[in-house]
């Protein structure tokens, strides 16, 4: 299968988040201007015959927008140099509030960027401050204002929910206020506190307090009731969009299929093999200057981690897992695999099955990793299945 989406990491920042465990350094302009440098030789190992034709493109981070606007213009030029962008549908930016000028919203527009992804995180002045961001709730609006302003109106919001200390009517209060935008897409994933971060040492030191589990599932329950009143689909278990504004990059990641990845720490999965490329900007540098992949990890997915992987990645989705599809790409069918662990969570009320196909009730997305544990397969399963 060849692939239809590209991933693009930038990984500077003019401020490091102190719950943030992706690959990113402190912006330094000599630095990104190497980088950019180092971007277009990876894919130029990549891409050998011309511009390729792909649906989606997404630049992420760090932050794509801490580039200057010479830098961003560079990173497009190389884009269009290796992607027909006539063919793609959906090419996201990753941007930060009060963080990008009107020039980077020009090229954007001028370049075909045409989905804008916003970290706003929460909207309280004190909050983004605990969180080390760099942007004020004016900012967010001024943002917003410009990105309508150049006719880049598919903008998502991301927000982070459980934050230390936090209330079920605080979140309320920062759902409000994002949903008054009236904006086609949003985005909200619990606090995870990760190893390397200064929200993990301050938890380590007892400095720092998640709010209870039941607040948290609360604050679950909150977000999922308030998106479905303003007539947002939840068609991912943490993805909200107005109909036709699903991301479909995101998409592609959940379907289980092949796409590129380039940059320093990115991830991609081609030819059956998922990979990794070094994290370190200099060690990324290091091996593209030998004229070698910059990948530090390989990793080829069997087919029994490519059916898991199907069935984590579906029912992540509000239509599940369709025995068909499942069928026609493997040959067989998981209720061959899953109808005791199927029939053990119909039971619990945290899956349902229509036909052939199944999906994750609301309770089942709750518990989402309990519910996802359940289709990894023994090796006495599969051998019985398979023997």
């Amino acid at each position: 299968m060849e692939p239809k989406a590209v991933y693009i990491h930038i990984p500077f920042c003019h401020e490091i988040c102190h719950y943030c465990d992706f690959a990113k350094m402190y912006y330094d302009e000599e630095t990104a201007t190497h980088y950019l440098t180092s971007l277009h030789q990876e894919m130029a190992m990549y891409i050998t015959d011309g511009p390729i034709d792909v649906d989606t493109i997404y630049i992420g981070g760090g932050t794509p927008t801490a580039l200057n606007p010479s830098q961003l213009e560079r990173l497009f030029q190389t884009i269009h140099q290796f992607i027909n962008t006539s063919s793609v549908e959906e090419w996201t930016i990753e941007a930060n509030p009060g963080e990008f000028q009107e020039e980077h919203v020009r090229l954007m527009a001028e370049y075909g960027v045409n989905r804008v992804s916003l970290g706003v995180q929460v909207l309280d002045d004190d909050y983004l401050q605990q969180l080390n961001r760099i942007h004020s709730v004016e900012d967010v609006s001024y943002s917003v204002d410009m990105l309508k302003q150049y006719d880049l109106t598919n903008i998502s919001m991301d927000f982070i929910y459980a934050l230390p200390n936090q209330s079920v009517e605080h979140f309320r209060q920062t759902l409000e206020q994002a949903l008054a935008y009236d904006l086609p897409h949003y985005s909200s994933y619990a606090l995870q506190i990760e190893p390397k971060t200064v929200f993990y040492m301050r938890y380590q030191k007892g400095q720092l307090t998640k709010p209870p589990e039941e607040d948290e599932a609360e604050m679950y329950n909150t977000l999922v009731e308030m998106m479905a009143e303003k007539g947002l689909s939840h068609y991912e278990v943490s993805n909200f969009a107005k109909p036709g504004y699903e991301s479909r990059h995101n998409l592609t990641y959940w379907a289980n299929v092949p796409y590129y990845a380039f940059g320093a720490g990115a991830h991609g999965y081609l030819d059956g093999e998922r990979y990794v490329n070094i994290r370190p900007v200099n060690h990324y540098q290091d091996y593209i200057a030998n004229g070698s992949k910059p990948v530090v990890h390989r990793e080829p997915i069997t087919l029994k981690e490519q059916v898991e992987e199907e069935m984590f990645l579906g029912l992540r989705r509000d239509v599940g897992v369709s025995d068909g599809t499942f069928y026609n790409r493997y040959g067989f069918s998981f209720f061959d695999l899953y109808q005791e662990e199927i029939d053990r969570l119909k039971q619990k009320g945290w899956l349902i099955q229509d036909g052939n196909r199944i999906a994750l009730t609301h309770d089942g997305m709750l518990f989402g990793n309990d519910a996802f544990s359940s289709f990894l397969i023994d090796d006495t399963t599969w051998n019985k299945v398979f023997n």
